[in-house]
C-alpha cells in the first residue's frame, strides 16, 4: 500500500497527534486500543508507544485502514 504524505510544520510529531492532525483517528484513546492490538506499524514493524516521536519520512501504517508518510514542510 501507497502511504499519503501528510505535511507537518515542525521536526518531530508524536504518534498519537500525527493520526489526529491526519484526521486518520479521532482521539488519543484510539490510538491506544489500536496499538494495544497491534495494529499500528511504524516502519514496518509493531509499535507499542502512542507518544513515539516521528521524524520527517516515518511511515505509520494501521491495518485494514491505510498508511501515511511524515513530511516536514521546508
Amino acid at each position: 500500500m501507497k502511504p499519503m504524505d501528510i505535511e507537518i510544520e515542525t521536526e518531530e510529531i508524536q504518534l498519537d497527534q500525527f493520526l489526529k492532525w491526519a484526521g486518520v483517528l479521532p482521539s488519543g484513546g484510539e490510538v491506544k486500543l489500536l496499538l494495544a492490538d497491534g495494529l499500528i506499524m511504524r516502519n514496518g514493524e509493531k509499535e507499542s508507544a502512542r507518544r513515539r516521536k516521528l521524524h520527517d519520512g516515518d511511515v505509520i501504517e494501521i491495518v485494514d485502514m491505510g498508511a501515511w508518510r511524515v513530511k516536514v514542510k521546508n
